[in-house]
């Protein structure tokens, strides 16, 4: 009897520690849209951008391919492809920018940043890592959109 009793209680305490950690905002559809796991994580490929070999002076030719760079960087945002970019200030590791693209594997992301051109006249160079954050960071999108006033 001792037995059945102390086995109650256990379970008991051990179904009330786990109903603890339960989300009481938990959106599952939210969370499935998203793709999120029972974490609300994800992958995705982070790229940090790094000053490329081509240290060209010209400046129209240097000019059109970051046009294209921030016009690509718009395209992405609209396919949902990156959720995340922005540049670094300057620094000693010639560390120019980052991107988030919401992708899972590296051969998707290369794919995707073939399309920019200051990364395919090697004016950036792409570093690649497997990254996993919250489900949630697209998500921002939409506040970031309503916050500037004067375009970036």
């Amino acid at each position: 009897m001792k037995t059945i009793f102390l086995f109650i209680i256990v379970l008991f305490f051990s179904s009330a520690a786990i109903a603890q950690n339960d989300n009481p905002k938990y959106d599952q559809a939210l969370a499935e849209s998203l793709g999120a796991d029972q974490m609300g994580m994800k992958k995705y490929v982070m790229v940090l951008l790094k000053t490329g070999e081509n240290q060209t002076t010209d400046k129209v030719f240097k000019d059109s391919c970051f046009a294209g760079h921030m016009k690509n960087i718009q395209k992405l945002v609209v396919d949902k492809k990156l959720v995340i970019a922005g540049p670094f200030v300057k620094n000693e590791a010639q560390l120019r920018g980052i991107f988030i693209l919401n992708v899972t594997t590296i051969a998707e992301a290369k794919i995707l940043l073939e399309t920019d051109p200051a990364i395919k006249e090697k004016l950036l160079e792409p570093e690649l890592y497997l990254w996993y954050g919250s489900a949630a960071i697209s998500e921002y999108l939409d506040a970031a959109d309503k916050i500037w006033k004067t375009k970036p």
